[in-house]
């Protein structure tokens, strides 16, 4: 049996908003991702998916519980070897790829800033290496000197999975990675991800709201509320037959072709879940 890429094993967190106010963003929450394989975790604003993909990558710090990325512990408080390290094993992938970009400078040095971390290429091998990831990622390497304003949030949205991959990582965490591209784009930067991870081997952690781009890219899926696990299953069987009223719910106001809001149901399934 092998060792699955990623392993959380029952994740607390919780924020305290006021002095005497706290939210459970994550409450006991347990999973694990086999290797070469994509989870999706769907859920609405609120309930904890983006504070658990945060914490995988270690940018937040658990209450309690344990995460591991390619059978290494994710340390809450690491230093800077074991920082530099972790990158080696797990990126992230941020919706919003200009927070990641310097607005004055090439996107070729946001590539190149991580080369010159993680690899032990030279100035030359290094732009040959920039090259070679835009032409992964589906870009002309003429974009490499473009500012971030010069390029569509799709062409962004490559640069920051070339950055990603300039690492090595075996494992990419997608935090609402498509949510704000048009459906035309979206499609283009799933297929690009869906080549990418066949190509490489990589593992997916796949974080959404939106169920119409889960069939596309997952093989897992964990359904979170509240910061807790309401269902799991292949992605067949949760988008086909999904147990859990929240599911349901979800599954039920996502538009698609044709598709009309039925009220009546909409209303019984929301009773269900608050009682």
């Amino acid at each position: 049996m092998t060792t699955p890429a990623i392993t959380v094993d029952a994740l607390n967190k919780t924020f305290h908003t006021g002095p005497k106010q706290q939210v459970k963003a994550l409450d006991n929450v347990t999973l694990s991702v086999d290797k070469g394989s994509c989870l999706a975790v769907v859920g609405e604003s609120g309930s904890g998916k983006t504070t658990l993909a945060r914490i995988i990558v270690g940018l937040e710090t658990p209450d309690s519980g344990a995460v591991t990325v390619s059978g290494k512990p994710v340390a809450p408080r690491a230093n800077r070897r074991e920082l530099r390290r972790r990158a080696r094993d797990i990126q992230m992938v941020f919706q919003d790829p200009q927070s990641s970009l310097n607005r004055r400078l090439s996107v070729r040095v946001a590539v190149d800033e991580v080369l010159k971390a993680h690899s032990h290429l030279n100035r030359a091998q290094r732009q040959v290496r920039c090259a070679e990831l835009f032409t992964l990622v589906g870009l002309e390497p003429r974009f490499l000197d473009a500012l971030p304003s010069e390029l569509s949030g799709g062409q962004k949205q490559r640069v920051a999975i070339a950055r990603a991959l300039a690492a090595d990582p075996a494992v990419i965490v997608l935090d609402e990675s498509v949510a704000a591209l048009d459906v035309t784009v979206q499609a283009q930067i799933l297929e690009l991800l869906a080549s990418l991870r066949t190509s490489h081997g990589l593992t997916y952690l796949f974080i959404t709201h939106d169920l119409s781009v889960v069939q596309m890219i997952a093989d897992q899926v964990v359904v979170m509320r509240q910061g807790r696990i309401v269902e799991r299953g292949t992605t067949a069987e949760v988008l086909t037959n999904p147990q859990h009223p929240y599911t349901q719910l979800l599954l039920a106001c996502a538009p698609r072709p044709g598709w009309k809001p039925e009220r009546g149901m909409i209303r019984k399934l929301r009773e269900e879940i608050a009682s």
